[in-house]
């Protein structure tokens, strides 16, 4: 089962986060005291691998404690969506008899008594067959056993019985004008069927095996409307519940220490009454050995010596001797193991680990090509020993206890160098093969400016609570907000500065949203051999059009060269563009684009970039369906209309609320369908041609300058 999203309402700062997508690897930014951790928490409440007990006086918000307490039904607060395996869904299928696409994801809720609940989601509950196809199939019956020769006496009465009942049936479907039938029409027509006793039919009749077929068939109608909902099964339940995923919560990453002492470590390994920070520190020397295959006990052991005062023998002497030589073998042995698997992943240096016992001590000793002598563990970088550590507790728990396990981490790498806290996106990009991974920070290079999709940003909202969005811009007149998002910024900033140098070409757009859909497009077109670019194109977004000078001065970079500007046909982006073709781009006016120049709608914007029917259909999916809703979105968009305009009318008219950062979302959920390989077939060839227009302009006027 894999986490599409979830969502937290009424746990500690959090009154309603809405439903947060999630990736393979999610990243929470925020300022200190934003509510990052009361993000990851109650996920991890919601099925812990270990602890994570509901604890009232810590979870419930302050304000309403009272009244939660008071409360005989606890409220939910964690609830989760997954995408389940092909497996699963198959199982459930064969037992719900609901086709896969609607029990192929599920929401598991848990509320404060410990209580969990589980909906299907797109399931429709039992189907009802159309009156039309039961009309049809007492059609074809009459008509085939009209057709069947009576080659014995006794079929002559029944095949006369049998046409009568059939068509008293028939009578009744004629008074039926709904397109589907219930289980009680159908259990009339059962009813007249029985009139018919085929066990007195005889055994050589030819009537009776069809007549017997079209009874087989209603009963598998009934039986199909008497199937109950998924959620009422309690074996599906079970199935759900029993397959889902734990969620592992670190906070306390456990640095080694460089020298160890083999009789506390044993000690403290069978101990359950650690602090916080030793209990942190015996789990990392747990797996460290478990790692490169020791036992503390063994490594003891092997090094024991004879007690003062002992005369041994010369056979003991040479027992002990052999004993030692076979523990400084296993050490180096790991300590090779260690070195070899540690570099695939620590890119600061080639580091080499050398293990040493003496006695009760163990030791870890550290090298490299910059300072060749051994030096205590202890005694280098924190960033260092957070990596061994974190990088220990990781590869060996996630392959073990933590397996298939989503992995909540809180702060990762904060005491690590800049450069170092880089190299964790590769490491969270090969764990999260195997774990899901969620973790907060406030750290700019914790921030990957080639998946922003991956960001959603923590602030508090005007009331005091903690509020999520994955629209980077959201809330932005709250300064709280804009605080929160600094690491983006920053991490932008630092992404345009490697891009500078690689010699792209910049596209300032106006938002996060319109970057997701270009980079699209771009890619689609390149799969296709449709534009062949020699530099690469970024989208760079300026946060609206009065964004876009500032962000002009600092990417125009030492060439001086201007860089392109896209934006929306309304009001505002003409505007924008008329004073940027009258102002700092007065010798490069081609350089701003207009939506409006490629596509012939007024006031259009980047999303009608996308074929109507293509985006429509994404917003369907997206849009939340309140059972009183009578037309879906797809089935009132128009042509000739601004999409985002009709999206804005339509949930207004239907009372929907659109969850802060919606056009993200939808540009999210647009990428990831374009970049299909079926969505070739569904783009057709005049959308294609505006997109190939479109960027044979940008790489055309920069190859010209």
């Amino acid at each position: 089962m894999k986490l599409i999203s979830f969502r937290v309402t009424q746990f500690r700062s959090v009154e309603d986060s809405g439903w947060i997508n999630t990736n393979d690897v999610t990243a929470f930014i925020g300022t200190n005291e934003s509510g990052k951790t009361n993000l990851l928490v109650p996920l991890w409440k919601l099925n812990p691998a270990k602890d994570g007990e509901i604890n009232p006086i810590q979870d419930y918000p302050r304000d309403k404690y009272h009244i939660i307490r008071a409360q005989k039904k606890k409220p939910v607060f964690i609830q989760a969506r997954f995408q389940l395996s092909d497996e699963l869904s198959g199982t459930i299928s064969a037992i719900t008899r609901l086709p896969r696409e609607q029990i192929n994801q599920v929401i598991v809720k848990r509320d404060f008594d410990g209580e969990y609940y589980v909906g299907f989601p797109e399931a429709k509950g039992p189907t009802e067959p159309k009156t039309q196809t039961i009309r049809d199939l007492i059609v074809q019956t009459i008509q085939n056993i009209n057709e069947i020769p009576t080659t014995i006496k006794a079929d002559e009465p029944l095949k006369e019985s049998i046409l009568h009942v059939l068509s008293t049936a028939l009578t009744l479907l004629e008074g039926i004008t709904e397109p589907s039938i219930g289980l009680t029409v159908l259990t009339q027509i059962k009813t007249i069927f029985n009139e018919i006793d085929l066990t007195k039919a005889a055994r050589r009749s030819s009537i009776s095996p069809r007549f017997g077929q079209l009874i087989d068939e209603i009963d598998e109608f009934i039986e199909a409307v008497n199937i109950p909902e998924p959620t009422d099964n309690e074996e599906v339940i079970n199935l759900i519940l029993d397959n889902l995923p734990t969620f592992v919560y670190y906070s306390n990453y456990g640095n080694l220490d460089s020298e160890i002492y083999l009789p506390h470590v044993i000690q403290n390994m069978n101990r359950s009454d650690l602090g916080v920070k030793e209990a942190a520190k015996a789990r990392t020397l747990k797996v460290l050995f478990n790692f490169v295959k020791l036992k503390p006990q063994e490594i003891l052991d092997l090094g024991q010596d004879f007690p003062q005062g002992s005369s041994p023998t010369q056979e003991q002497i040479e027992a002990v001797a052999e004993k030692k030589k076979e523990r400084d073998v296993l050490l180096q042995s790991a300590s090779t193991e260690l070195t070899s698997r540690f570099r695939e992943w620590w890119k600061q240096g080639d580091y080499r680990f050398r293990f040493q016992a003496d006695g009760n001590h163990f030791r870890i000793w550290v090298s490299d090509d910059k300072r060749p002598e051994d030096i205590e563990l202890e005694s280098r970088s924190t960033g260092l020993q957070w990596f061994l550590s974190f990088y220990l507790v990781f590869l060996v728990e996630s392959q073990s206890s933590h397996k298939g396990a989503i992995l909540l981490l809180d702060e990762p790498g904060h005491s690590l160098h800049p450069i170092a806290q880089r190299d964790l996106f590769a490491f969270f990009d090969n764990l999260s093969k195997t774990n899901q991974i969620l973790y907060t920070t406030h750290s700019p290079f914790m921030v990957d400016p080639n998946h922003l999709d991956r960001v959603k940003a923590v602030y508090i909202d005007s009331t005091g609570s903690t509020a999520v969005s994955a629209n980077l811009r959201a809330a932005e007149g709250q300064i709280k907000q804009t605080q929160s998002i600094y690491p983006v910024h920053a991490a932008l900033g630092l992404s345009v500065s490697d891009t500078l140098l690689q010699g792209c070409i910049s596209v300032i757009v106006e938002g996060t949203s319109d970057q997701y859909y270009l980079s699209a497009i771009k890619n689609f077109l390149i799969g296709k051999g449709l534009i062949l670019p020699n530099r690469e194109i970024v989208f760079i977004p300026a946060g609206g059009v009065k964004g876009i000078t500032a962000v002009v001065s600092i990417i125009t970079g030492r060439e001086q060269t201007l860089p392109f500007v896209l934006l929306d046909g309304d009001a505002q982006g003409l505007s924008g563009a008329k004073k940027l073709k009258e102002g700092i781009f007065e010798s490069s006016p081609n350089n701003v684009i207009v939506v409006n120049d490629y596509v012939e709608l007024e006031n259009a914007e980047i999303e009608d970039f996308i074929p109507l029917d293509f985006l429509a259909n994404v917003v369907t999916r997206m849009l939340p369906r309140p059972a009183d809703l009578e037309e879906e979105f797809i089935d009132v968009v128009r042509p000739g209309i601004p999409i985002v305009q009709q999206i804005e009318a339509y949930v207004s008219s239907n009372n929907i609320e659109l969850q802060k950062g919606w056009k993200v979302e939808l540009a999210q959920r647009t990428k990831t369908q374009l970049l299909r390989e079926r969505a070739s077939k569904q783009i057709d060839e005049s959308t294609i041609g505006v997109w190939v227009k479109l960027f044979q302009c940008i790489l055309g006027v920069n190859n010209e300058a």
